[in-house]
């Protein structure tokens, strides 16, 4: 328990919860939830060329309006990761993980509507808003109501299941007109809903409601003290290199594999490839965490992986396509550290902070692509010879030593007691 913080004792529902099972009903619907969050989430880089040719753009005018959307998009994410985690810590979790996911499944399925860049942006931007919320609150209901040697299980399930949501987008995009993708998405969040799977809120935030007196959801109080800060920034440093890798080397693989005189890759397979290995990475991440009883040693693994996954894709000769896939699938591994880093950010703070913070991490780490993909497109075009490879190797280190100088001093969370609020 961090200084300054307050514990909460004899709560009764902190014994009912001992018993709760894995796979029990926060689990599975944090699970679905942020499965279909992934789905809408990767969906508009698989139908973003096919939509926007169909609403008639083409050229230079199809690439630029393809990121002004992808921007407002994000921009929906970074209000939407601080506006849903103080609802989560002052309205509780389980209401922000269910009109999340209302939220972006209506905005999915407006979007199979938009005739027009105008009203395709706002779509994105609503979508973007409400994709932020349902991670945050999964995995902090999650932590709260698992027994705490047992919750890494949980939020193993969560992401695990989750990020297959990548793979149906793929799958569904290869078969339908990209309207057709929207609903699919949107249908498949109201269904969610429709089946209202019963969940209980956490013993934790209710007591934590119960004090009056305790401050919740205080969204400044991070940067007001320092050692609340330095947790803070640790816990978004540490997600640095997830996004290099997605939204540099994935998303961009079309110009690697071009670059390496390969033909033919396209951005849909790189991110199934990668995906796969993320899900795979994800489970052996978060099964070696409870075997280790650590998160700390796991996080150093996979950082420690990921740099020679990167080191691999930029520098190795692929003969085939095929091959430079595998290096896509070996990069989603070496990431799949993912679980790893959303539940170190829940386990980290006071249960007045822990929705906050949970769900603004994950979405600020997912922010960080803007000056991580601008500092390389500035070193591809002016400032390095040889284009996007050197670009991508400077880019990358950088996204790595500053990960691993985040986990120096982080204090282990493995087996750390929840229960407890940040006095502010």
């Amino acid at each position: 328990m961090p200084a300054g913080a307050q514990n909460f004792r004899n709560l009764p529902t902190m014994q009912e919860e001992k018993s709760i099972p894995l796979l029990n009903a926060a689990v599975i619907v944090a699970a679905l939830g942020y499965f279909v969050d992934i789905y809408d989430l990767l969906l508009f880089g698989f139908v973003r060329v096919k939509s926007l040719e169909d609403l008639g753009f083409s050229g230079q005018a199809l690439t630029d309006t393809g990121i002004s959307l992808l921007n407002w998009q994000m921009a929906g994410m970074l209000l939407g990761g601080i506006l849903w985690g103080v609802l989560g810590d002052k309205k509780g979790r389980v209401r922000v993980l269910y009109f999340s996911i209302f939220l972006y499944s209506v905005a999915n399925i407006l979007n199979g509507f938009a005739s027009s860049a105008t009203d395709y942006a706002a779509f994105r931007f609503i979508a973007g808003i409400g994709l932020a919320g349902e991670l945050g609150a999964g995995i902090t209901l999650v932590s709260e109501i698992m027994p705490r040697e047992k919750r890494g299980y949980g939020t193993m399930v969560v992401a695990a299941v989750g990020l297959s949501g990548a793979l149906l987008a793929w799958v569904v995009d290869l078969f339908f007109p990209w309207r057709m993708c929207f609903f699919v998405g949107g249908g498949l969040g109201l269904l969610l809903l429709v089946l209202r799977i019963s969940v209980s809120e956490s013993g934790m935030f209710r007591q934590m409601q119960a004090a009056e007196a305790v401050s919740r959801g205080n969204f400044l109080a991070l940067f007001t003290h320092w050692n609340r800060f330095i947790r803070f920034a640790r816990c978004l440093l540490i997600g640095f290199p997830t996004w290099f890798v997605v939204g540099v080397l994935i998303t961009l693989a079309p110009e690697f594999g071009q670059a390496k005189g390969l033909s033919g890759i396209t951005g849909g397979n790189a991110i199934a490839a990668c995906y796969t290995g993320l899900i795979l990475g994800d489970i052996s991440s978060g099964l070696l965490s409870q075997f280790l009883r650590s998160r700390l040693k796991v996080m150093w693994i996979f950082l420690a992986v990921d740099a020679l996954a990167v080191a691999y894709y930029l520098a190795g000769d692929f003969g085939t396509p095929a091959a430079f896939y595998l290096a896509h699938f070996f990069l989603g591994f070496s990431v799949g550290f993912w679980v790893i880093f959303v539940t170190i950010g829940a386990e980290q703070f006071g249960t007045n902070l822990r929705a906050t913070v949970a769900t603004s991490v994950p979405n600020f780490a997912r922010g960080m692509l803007v000056p991580i993909g601008a500092s390389f497109k500035w070193l591809k075009g002016a400032a390095v010879a040889g284009g996007v490879l050197p670009a991508a190797a400077i880019v990358g280190a950088v996204c790595l030593l500053i990960a691993f100088a985040a986990l120096i001093g982080m204090k282990e969370t493995f087996e750390e007691d929840l229960n407890y609020v940040e006095t502010i």
